[in-house]
């Protein structure tokens, strides 16, 4: 018997003993190295899904993390000890949707920390082999746990297809936004407009490489004149968030949407989308990116430890909660280390 954080309804996280389950075929036991809290942990944790994803019995979240083997594994030159990351998308690969390239959007699939799949806020879980992920011997654990989210970011990029020194808006500048912004400058996004309501992150964005970092959506009209930007990627929590998204754009230009809304429900005026003549995509996880996650960490061309604010143990996990849930000041990212934060080497 070991222990897992546990969220159980709205509001409602809570260490308990966790009966680790038996191991399947072609699956491998990890000691948990480090897993993140991410936004759509927060959703659980506020409003007790997302979705059609309920929160219908107590469930272990945590699908952004990394740990060691148990074991060697020899079809991929991995041996016991070994730190791996773990991409917890599990499509089922036979669907149209796979086959047409979009495993981040097949409606078979099994993912790890979204109800009802436990996830790894506890000291060890199975995985499958098919989803472990090697790493560069000198990767610590944040740098582990902090791929999946990178490969968001990725992937929203991806979608968003900036153009050579487009200027972009950058609307919420939590630790999704901060990847984004990092990987719209590698891929040679021109000036960087970020707003975020809280001034620790907006500083964040400026130290990661913001141009111009604000408060509001006024502050991108005031910066583009009334005209808006080409390119806008929406990265918040807020039901406004597609609204602002729109209103932050120039006629004729292009908004990916990242966020998840709290509520999971959009407040949109339609006449601003229709008479600017948008495209419109929404950004759903990521597809095959870790490779690139992995160059960009490695080349040092994304800093994704300056993202991560806090670390905790497990025990310190409900309260991380209440600190994101609660915005409280200083907090941009937070890792729990289930088997001790001293062991983050």
């Amino acid at each position: 018997m070991t222990q897992a954080l546990y969220i159980r309804a709205a509001h409602d996280a809570y260490v308990a003993p966790f009966n680790l389950r038996e191991g399947q075929p072609g699956e491998t036991l990890l000691d948990v190295a480090a897993v993140g809290l991410c936004g759509s942990d927060l959703h659980y944790y506020k409003d007790g899904g997302i979705g059609a994803a309920q929160i219908k019995a107590p469930f272990v979240p945590g699908h952004e993390f990394g740990g060691w083997l148990t074991e060697d594994i020899e079809e991929l030159g991995l041996r016991r000890g070994a730190l791996v990351a773990v991409d917890p998308n599990k499509a089922c690969g036979h669907c149209a949707y796979c086959h047409s390239g979009h495993p981040n959007l097949c409606p078979n699939v099994e993912f790890i920390g979204a109800p009802p799949f436990d996830g790894a806020m506890t000291k060890r879980i199975w995985v499958p082999r098919s989803q472990i992920v090697a790493l560069p011997e000198h990767f610590s654990p944040l740098d582990a746990v902090m791929l999946e989210p990178l490969g968001v970011a990725i992937h929203a990029v991806d979608l968003a297809k900036p153009r050579l020194l487009e200027r972009v808006a950058l609307l919420g500048c939590g630790p999704i936004g901060l990847l984004i912004l990092q990987v719209l400058k590698a891929a040679g996004a021109g000036e960087v407009l970020a707003v975020d309501p809280l001034e620790h992150r907006r500083a964040m964005a400026q130290r990661l490489g913001a141009d111009r970092a604000g408060s509001s959506l006024a502050d991108i009209q005031a910066w583009t004149h009334g005209e808006g930007a080409p390119l806008v990627i929406e990265a918040t929590n807020s039901p406004l968030g597609f609204r602002d998204a729109v209103l932050a754009a120039r006629i004729g230009g292009r908004v990916v949407l990242v966020g998840i809304p709290d509520g999971d429900t959009y407040t949109l005026p339609a006449a601003d989308a229709r008479r600017r003549g948008l495209k419109i995509k929404f950004s759903r996880r990521m597809g095959e990116v870790y490779p690139r996650a992995i160059q960009l960490v490695q080349a040092g061309k994304v800093d994704v430890t300056s993202v991560v604010t806090h670390r905790v143990d497990l025990e310190g996990g409900p309260e991380a909660f209440r600190n994101h849930a609660e915005d409280k000041p200083g907090v941009i990212k937070t890792l729990i280390y289930p088997n001790g934060v001293d062991r983050d080497a």
